[in-house]
Parts: structure tokens; C-alpha cells; sequence
């Protein structure tokens, strides 16, 4: 049994995924723009991952942009039948490597028609809608228009199912009533716990929660309780919040990027970790949260 096995699997859209995925945002270059410093290595990284069991690789094409898509087509295609790629739309990218909001009906079906092209595919397995940020996280707002063109595209045949990304309980529930909902991907981590009510109303539904940055992102995870409880463990802080991850909620979908193939290695090993009650209840504290 591969590592990626060992974490489980969970119904993404109609497809039986592994739980613990692969994020291809790292592929591009310095600030997820432009081509990476070693191609060969990217190409790599994604056979590796594919070679270790994982059937879950999150991307878009506003990577790079268009860079991400062409590795991963470069170093997979034709896919393994059990290959779930998801995508997702809503931004683009200046010239100067700024990221935009891209959601009129028209750029949603050229970002689809991208990310077709580049990963050459017929059908997007899903697609996932992001909203941008504000200064305080998550913009508010009605996404009923963008949406709504997303599952236009959806109804021609170009996407499979559709996702969420980015956004708020409300614009959920209101996501659920103009499309099926298949999974939402939000930022969420050991210390980044606003979503803890989400997710578990998302299990109640049988849909998928992908964190991003489950790291921590830019910013990796501080916390002088995980480096003694991952010291413990014989493990890496990285794997034990990535464990943490797996055992938080059966929805969980992990997809950590990275580079390296020794650092897919280690992130992959992460499933192997078995967390005691006694763990998970120490851990809670790195948030100062205690989960019921």
C-alpha cells in the first residue's frame, strides 16, 4: 500500500480520490509566475506523485500563467484513468505577476477553454470558482452571476462538477442553490481554524473540503507544541499538521505543494502518522481551540 493510500479516500464529484492529494501551484516560478528554474524537476515532482499512488492534483491554469498546466500535461498525459485534475477559474494575471479577479461570463469561459487547451483535455473533471480576497479575507458578495455562468459551461459539457474556492459560509449556501457543490477549498490549517463549523456541515453533506496552504503557505507553521509533539513522533511539524489534517474531518482532501521530490516523500510519509486523542487534544491548543 502506497503512503498516498494509507490516508484513506473520500468521493470528489462521482470519483473515489486519496485523500492525500498534490498542489501544483509550486511548479511556476518565483511568485507562481513564469517558468520554473528546473522543468525537468517539475516534471519529476508530478510522475512521482502519480507513481506514489496520488489521484488528486489541484491546479489552474492562472499558474504561471499557463505554465502549471503545460507541466503537468508534459510530464502525465495521456492521465491514468483514476486521475481526478481540478482547476479553478475567477482570476487572471497581469504582466507584472498581479492576480486580478476574472468574473464576467466571458473570462470564465476563456479561463475554461485555457485550462482545457493547456492540460489537453475535453472535460474539466472539476472546476472550482474563486473568489479573490479583500484586505479582511474572503470577499463578500452574491457570487449568483459567476456562478451561474460556470454552470452554463457545466451544462455544454465542458466541466464535470463544480467547486468552491475562497469564500464564505453564505456564499456557500447560496453556491448550493444555484449548482451542485461538490467540494470548497479554503484556507484552513492547525492555526487557521475559522472554518471549523464548515467543514463539518460539509461532511454532513458528503462534500469535500480542500485546505490550501495547509502549511501555512508563505508563511509556514510556527509553534513550539508541534515541534515537541512532532519530535516525539519521530516526524517532521509538517507531517504531524498534515496528519492533524487527515484525522480532523473523513472530508478532508489534502493537496501540499511543493518542488522537490524529497519533500512530496516527506509529505506523502504523513499518512503513516497514527495521532493518539491525547495528541489531537494537544494540538488544538496551537489555535487555542479545543474541537468537541
Amino acid at each position: 500500500m502506497s503512503n498516498s493510500d494509507q490516508a484513506g479516500t473520500f468521493i470528489l464529484g462521482d470519483r473515489n480520490v486519496n485523500r492525500l492529494g498534490y498542489g501544483a501551484m509550486q511548479l511556476a516560478g518565483k511568485g507562481v509566475f513564469g517558468p520554473p528554474k528546473d522543468r525537468d524537476a517539475a516534471v519529476a515532482v508530478l510522475r512521482e506523485a502519480v507513481e506514489a499512488g496520488v489521484n488528486h492534483i489541484d491546479t489552474s491554469d492562472f499558474y504561471g500563467p499557463h505554465v502549471t498546466n503545460q507541466i503537468i500535461r508534459e510530464a502525465l498525459h495521456p492521465y491514468p484513468d483514476d486521475l481526478v485534475i481540478v482547476t479553478k477559474i475567477g482570476a487572471m494575471r497581469g504582466a507584472d505577476g498581479s492576480w486580478n479577479p476574472a468574473f464576467s461570463a466571458e473570462q470564465l469561459g476563456q479561463a475554461v477553454h485555457d485550462n482545457l487547451r493547456n492540460l489537453d483535455l475535453d472535460t474539466l473533471d472539476v472546476v472550482n470558482l474563486r473568489i479573490m480576497f479583500d484586505v479582511h479575507g474572503p470577499a463578500e458578495g452574491s457570487i449568483e452571476e459567476p456562478l451561474t455562468a460556470l454552470a452554463e459551461l457545466q451544462r455544454k459539457g465542458l466541466v464535470r462538477h463544480i467547486g468552491l474556492s475562497n469564500v464564505t459560509p453564505a456564499q456557500v449556501a447560496e453556491g448550493k442553490r444555484i449548482a451542485k457543490i461538490v467540494c470548497v477549498q479554503n484556507q484552513y490549517n492547525l492555526a487557521h481554524r475559522q472554518d471549523d463549523a464548515m467543514i463539518d456541515d460539509l461532511a454532513r453533506d458528503g462534500i469535500a473540503y480542500v485546505p490550501f496552504f495547509p502549511l501555512g503557505g508563505f508563511s509556514p507553521l510556527q509553534s513550539s507544541t508541534l515541534s515537541e509533539v512532532a519530535q516525539r513522533l519521530d516526524a517532521t511539524p509538517m507531517q504531524v499538521a498534515l496528519a492533524w489534517l487527515l484525522r480532523r474531518a473523513p472530508n478532508i482532501l489534502l493537496i501540499p505543494g511543493t518542488s522537490s521530490v524529497a519533500h512530496l516523500r516527506e509529505n506523502l510519509a504523513a499518512a503513516e502518522l497514527q495521532l493518539s486523542d491525547a495528541v489531537m487534544t494537544e494540538l488544538e491548543g496551537v489555535a487555542g481551540i479545543r474541537s468537541a
